[in-house]
């Protein structure tokens, strides 16, 4: 079955990559971003030429996940042109790198509308992080306390920064591809009804994930069973829409999760 699907933050990374390879799995493929006529219009251009190049229906659409009003209107547009929106991968988010004390309650508001309540707004992916592939640190927010931040620039902490960077990369596997997230979501999509897995790893890493989530799993599911509302577990019926969630569980990185929406 082919599929009318939107992608949040998809100018880039994660995103970008997961709307190129459904498109090319013959999905009709929405790549959603912010300033579709400003900064990210080379990407806009870039997903056209894809789409000419490939022959593939992938198409562009403003969305700010931080706005009801830009989500309600990019999600008419798609129903306007498609007639319908089987499934959407909120995949949108921001990163900020620095001393939580340095950011200011405005800012901290800012990210927990953008990687929180934007969930509320359309459906859900949370990308995990890779130190390659994507503009996860490229495009990190900075704290906008220059004093306090300076604190932490300065005496014993003022490397901190820096050899968290190289921990992080000491933590990740220096081959890993961002394109097994997409084709994980590829693969998840175009599985039957009824025998798309709730969870999928997809950790280079091995560190863990697997388990320390399935442990998760098994406690949500007795007392799902404990309530009476067992039959929560497996789908029914027949869904018209199916929502995706990529992102870290349990400190975890890089786990795909789906459920029948």
């Amino acid at each position: 079955m082919k599929y009318v699907i939107l992608i949040t933050g998809a100018s880039s990374g994660f995103g970008a990559l997961t709307a190129r390879c459904l498109a090319e799995g013959g999905h009709t493929v929405y790549a959603t971003m912010r300033e579709t006529g400003g900064r990210n219009a080379k990407q806009v251009e870039a997903a056209r030429k894809f789409a000419a190049e490939k022959n593939v229906d992938l198409r562009t659409a403003e969305l700010d996940v931080s706005s009801q009003e830009s989500a309600d209107r990019a999600v008419q547009q798609v129903l306007g042109a498609a007639g319908r929106l089987d499934i959407i991968i909120h995949n949108a988010g921001h990163m900020v790198f620095g001393p939580a004390e340095a950011f200011t309650p405005e800012q901290l508001a800012e990210i927990y509308d953008a990687n929180v309540l934007s969930t509320q707004r359309v459906k859900i992916v949370v990308p995990g992080a890779f130190m390659s592939g994507t503009n996860h640190f490229a495009n990190a927010g900075k704290p906008s306390d220059a004093s306090r931040l300076n604190e932490y620039l300065s005496g014993p902490t003022a490397k901190l920064g820096e050899e968290i960077m190289q921990g992080f990369a000491r933590t990740a596997v220096p081959d890993a591809d961002v394109a097994e997230v997409a084709d994980a979501i590829v693969k998840v999509v175009d599985m039957p009804f009824g025998q798309r897995p709730f969870r999928v790893h997809v950790d280079p890493a091995n560190d863990g994930a697997e388990v320390v989530n399935g442990v998760a799993d098994r406690v949500r599911a007795e007392l799902l069973r404990n309530m009476g509302l067992g039959d929560l577990l497996r789908p029914s019926s027949t869904p018209n829409n199916f929502q995706i969630k990529v992102g870290r569980t349990a400190d975890a990185p890089r786990v795909l999760e789906t459920s029948i929406k």
